[in-house]
């Protein structure tokens, strides 16, 4: 008996031994990855602006091209607004005011043009969150962008306001898809000092494609035949195909592939994504996984996470960012040209007018990175609102002073500011904001039912801009300002008390600082540990 018990305790032991060494082994592979990460992490906060561009010059190549994507969307939204004070579209498809003196376009049907867009990008950004954590980005957006040179034909062959309506709904459904993922992307192949200008550049891609169509529509606003609309809506189609062969041969995001542990498969993709001499890919693939490690759960990604724990303080400063873009001067900017038309300015200064108002977002998105990199994401956007909020107020204070050729070039003027100052403060630090917040294992799901929040603002908020605005409704000019000046004072109310600044830290650091539950105006002061994992 005492010789089998002998027996039996040094096969017990000889079993305990492998385990023990099996439990040694991945003691030492987690040290030896966390030693990578440190390194990597310490590289990137290490690096200035113009290292980083250096260090990875095709991140920053794919990220432009993955925000090329947010042209087709401004391209349509902005399209839809300018047909609405188009002339001929407008006697086409319009009824003739007598207390006006003009045809214009029901204020029901200019309001369904202009949501109909954003219901079918409602659909699509619950679509993207799932797709692409299953298939990935790439994927994600070919799928969207065969789909849209699909529906382009519908709008295009469209004889009336109810078939372009329909046609819409059906483009709203890629740039859903195309919404949700490129901040994303963006900030996910860059590194820390990059992410700021990757995400910034969605706003001037919006821009982007805002100038195209304040070109076209300009060029056809005297136009008298279909071509005034047609022509505008076939030019859509340069955009999908030459995008969809460029993603194609995009890397996939290295942090999609550690999420699904496929470590070697991201390491290709960072070496694409920087230099070899600038890069060490195990090192960075080490700092991902030490992320994902963080956020570990074996159960897939789903919606209802994103309402539970710090994650539902994460998903609601997405939420609440992609909400305040309509309430601090978007929707004032997007109307730019029937804006100007209702201020009292004749319709080809109006279209002029709204060319160049769509050029200087355009330099001011570009400013904003210098703003952003020197004084970060939290100053730039809280103040920018409040400052937003005060030129509001004066649009209201012109609106109010008379109807006369000065008041109505006071209108314009200070309608123009506000547009392009959402462009220098809010808008383009939103999208760095929105990009950094989520967890990266629910980035998708975030950032997709963040944009979903904003659709579901935007729409009573077009309708109410629409009614506002038109001469069948409640013609009030300039002094719409008043009640966008009312809803910018409480956007920024909520964001001096809500967004942290997160400008240098890495996503390590982001999420420890969630779970810590830190006080927003707190951020800038928190130390995190470069060893810290918790």
């Amino acid at each position: 008996m005492e010789k089998e018990a002998e027996v039996q305790g040094g096969h017990a032991l000889e079993v305990e031994e492998p385990r023990r060494a099996s439990v040694y082994a991945e003691k030492a592979a987690i040290a030896d990855y966390k030693a990578d990460a440190i390194e990597a992490e310490n590289a990137e906060h290490n690096m200035t602006v113009l290292e980083a561009v250096r260090a990875y010059p095709m991140a920053s190549f794919w990220a432009v091209i993955m925000s090329c994507t947010i042209i087709m969307e401004s391209y349509d939204v902005f399209l839809c607004n300018n047909f609405v004070a188009l002339p001929y579209f407008k006697q086409k498809f319009g009824v003739y005011d007598e207390k006006a003196a003009q045809w214009v376009i029901e204020t029901k049907w200019q309001s369904a043009l202009q949501v109909s867009g954003q219901l079918g990008a409602l659909i699509g950004v619950f679509v993207a969150g799932p797709l692409t954590s299953r298939i990935g980005y790439r994927y994600a957006t070919l799928t969207g962008l065969m789909l849209l040179n699909a529906f382009i034909f519908v709008f295009y062959f469209a004889t009336s306001l109810e078939v372009m309506f329909a046609a819409q709904i059906l483009e709203g459904i890629p740039w859903g898809i195309f919404i949700a993922n490129a901040p994303a992307y963006c900030s996910e192949i860059v590194p820390i000092q990059l992410r700021a200008p990757a995400t910034q550049m969605l706003q001037m891609f919006w821009a982007i494609g805002s100038i195209i169509v304040g070109g076209i529509t300009y060029s056809y606003n005297q136009n008298q035949s279909p071509s005034a609309w047609k022509i505008p809506i076939a030019l859509q189609w340069m955009f999908p195909t030459p995008l969809a062969v460029l993603i194609f041969l995009a890397p996939e995001s290295p942090y999609w592939l550690v999420r699904k542990g496929r470590l070697e498969q991201a390491a290709k993709s960072v070496t694409r994504l920087g230099r070899k001499s600038g890069v060490n890919a195990t090192e960075t693939v080490a700092m991902m996984r030490r992320v994902i490690e963080l956020e570990k759960n074996e159960k897939q990604p789903s919606y209802l996470e994103l309402f539970k724990g710090t994650d539902l303080r994460r998903t609601l400063i997405v939420c609440f960012v992609y909400a305040s873009q309509n309430l601090t001067g978007n929707l004032i900017a997007n109307q730019a040209v029937y804006f100007f038309q209702q201020a009292g300015i004749d319709d080809n200064l109006a279209f002029a007018l709204g060319l160049i108002t769509s050029a200087l977002q355009w330099i001011f998105v570009m400013l904003s990175w210098i703003l952003t990199t020197f004084y970060g994401r939290r100053t730039i956007y809280v103040w920018g609102s409040l400052i937003n909020c005060a030129f509001l107020v004066a649009l209201g204070i012109g609106g109010s002073v008379g109807q006369n050729q000065a008041a109505s070039y006071a209108q314009a003027s200070l309608g123009l500011i506000v547009s392009v100052l959402f462009c220098l403060g809010p808008a383009p630090a939103s999208w760095v904001i929105i990009g950094e917040t989520s967890a990266i294992r629910l980035r998708p799901l975030t950032t997709g039912i963040g944009r979903a929040t904003y659709y579901i603002v935007e729409i009573p908020c077009i309708f109410l801009a629409s009614y506002m605005l038109n001469p069948t409704g409640g013609n009030l000019g300039g002094k719409c300002g008043y009640v966008w000046g009312a809803t910018a004072l409480i956007c920024f109310v909520i964001a001096f008390f809500q967004i942290p600044e997160m400008k240098g830290r890495s996503y390590r650091e982001i999420d420890i600082l969630f779970r810590r539950r830190v006080s927003a105006r707190k951020w800038k002061k928190t130390v995190v540990d470069i060893n810290d994992d918790e």
